[in-house]
């Protein structure tokens, strides 16, 4: 693979990045898709794909979550060129399973038209869901996530965000056939009706609802490089409780981490005030608090005030490095300098929370990335909530893209989600995805509306990603058998 080829496949996976948040251009997205799709198709050997495969991943991750230098850098501490360097180490792992993914699949003997509408999309979409586990997992920027504004969005109920990425994909792999292939009318035949099913699909509604609940949505605008600062901790308290005192609403909630500060460590007066917020309003407060226990434990937590019973929800997918130090990796902990970087993870599975009329799936920050593991929580819970503060990472592409992925959970469950933020961006989403309120970031502000409750089960809460996996194998099988027919042959 000459250089060439090398800076062409960057190019496309920096393209790529145009598909998700702030930017929604999917058509420059399926483009870099169908890029890639023409790389690997006409790649030499396995060798040349793993590199093309690779030299994607690096575009699409160093441009698509750059963000993080601004986390280790800004906010870390690290040195700007020691951040660069980790950065840009971080996204050439994460490019390798792009580039297994291209390796494997030039190892398989099929026809160039199944290779682009079968083979890669499967193997793509496989890799996308092994890089959502492995190492605790990093699932950003699933190929499926550009499409929520598109009919492929119709498959989120179903498979989840990686039925969208197998579905993108085979676009990609459809056009490229449509440009280089011989049965062109009967390949745009066929994504036109890959297009009119998900367009169906969106029609169907997976779950009914039960009534609204008021929500008071709460951003305190808190600079992340004064959040644990002792001189700003009594202005920050009285942020968030003049926020609320302010609401009518059943339901209040506040940021990840809003009261930095353990939750034993408070003034029992100001959480008396919370609650009483609360009971005036016969409802309750949702707040992010980190909690100790007795046994030396550490929680990254959301706990209710007011009319309902005590209760708490901790944060079971923690983040490497920013919430729980790997072993053997304490010294890049302490040389990022980051505050309560040592969590315990909470329970496998948690009871939705009953509060402020509703019963709530709760998730903090990073955990909505994770589809499956908040699906646990349902059909039981009728509305989603998810405390964040990605502040972490300033006025970066990370915000959007988080809301969007947010957007994502509510399509795949059948309920709407509640984001509550400390910078932005702090917003309501209905179950088709449609954001039904948002407060501009960074600024403070209190997000008042009704948010309609709904019960039932989406395909996808029964079996979670079980459904993408299921018509990958199904792909991966045929096309085992028509390599398996030429080497006959």
């Amino acid at each position: 693979m000459t250089w060439r080829r090398g800076l062409l496949a960057f190019a496309g996976g920096a393209a790529t990045v145009l598909a998700f948040a702030p930017f929604d251009l999917y058509l420059a997205g399926l483009a870099g898709l169908a890029l890639l799709v023409h790389l690997w198709v006409r790649a030499e050997s396995p060798r040349a794909a793993f590199r093309a495969g690779f030299w994607f991943g690096l575009g699409l991750f160093g441009c698509g979550v750059s963000w993080i230098y601004v986390s280790l850098h800004r906010y870390g501490g690290i040195p700007a060129p020691l951040a660069a360097f980790f950065t840009l180490a971080f996204c050439a792992f994460i490019a390798l399973f792009p580039a297994a993914a291209g390796w494997l699949q030039a190892r398989i003997a099929v026809p160039a038209a199944a290779r682009a509408c079968l083979l890669i999309p499967a193997l793509w979409t496989l890799f996308e869901w092994l890089r959502s586990w492995v190492l605790t997992g990093f699932p950003w920027l699933a190929a499926g996530y550009g499409a929520l504004d598109t009919p492929l969005a119709g498959l989120a109920p179903l498979g989840g965000v990686y039925a969208m990425s197998l579905g993108a994909m085979l676009c990609a792999g459809l056009a490229w056939c449509i440009f280089f292939q011989t049965r062109k009318f009967l390949t745009a035949s066929l994504l036109v009706l890959l297009v009119a099913a998900g367009a169906a699909l969106r029609s169907i509604n997976w779950s009914e609802p039960m009534g609204a609940v008021s929500v008071s949505l709460l951003q305190g605008n808190v600079p992340q490089d004064l959040k644990f600062d002792p001189a700003r901790y009594a202005r920050t308290l009285e942020t968030y409780a003049h926020l609320a005192e302010g609401s009518r609403a059943q339901l209040i909630v506040l940021p990840e981490t809003a009261v930095p500060r353990f939750l034993d460590a408070l003034d029992p007066g100001y959480l008396e005030r919370l609650r009483a917020i609360g009971r005036r309003n016969g409802g309750d407060l949702l707040l992010g608090v980190p909690v100790r226990t007795a046994a030396g434990e550490y929680f990254n937590s959301a706990v209710t005030l007011g009319v309902s019973p005590p209760q708490r929800y901790d944060k079971r997918h923690l983040v490497p490095f920013g919430e729980f130090v790997p072993p053997g990796t304490g010294w890049a902990v302490r040389a990022l300098a980051i505050p309560l970087s040592d969590f315990s993870r909470g329970a496998r599975e948690q009871a939705p929370l009953a509060a402020g009329g509703a019963k709530l799936a709760v998730n903090v920050c990073y955990e909505d990335a994770f589809g499956e593991e908040l699906a646990r929580q349902l059909p039981e819970a009728t509305l989603l909530a998810n405390l964040s503060n990605v502040a972490w990472f300033g006025d970066s592409l990370a915000p959007a893209q988080h809301l969007q992925i947010a957007r994502a959970r509510a399509m795949e469950t059948g309920r709407a989600q509640l984001t509550a933020t400390n910078t932005g961006i702090t917003a309501a989403i209905d179950r088709d995805g449609r954001l039904l309120g948002r407060l501009p970031a960074f600024a403070e502000g209190r997000l008042d509306l009704e948010v309609p409750r709904y019960r039932g089960a989406t395909p996808y809460v029964r079996i979670g990603d079980l459904g993408a996996l299921g018509a990958i194998a199904l792909l991966l099988a045929a096309c085992a058998l028509l390599a398996r027919g030429g080497a006959g042959r």
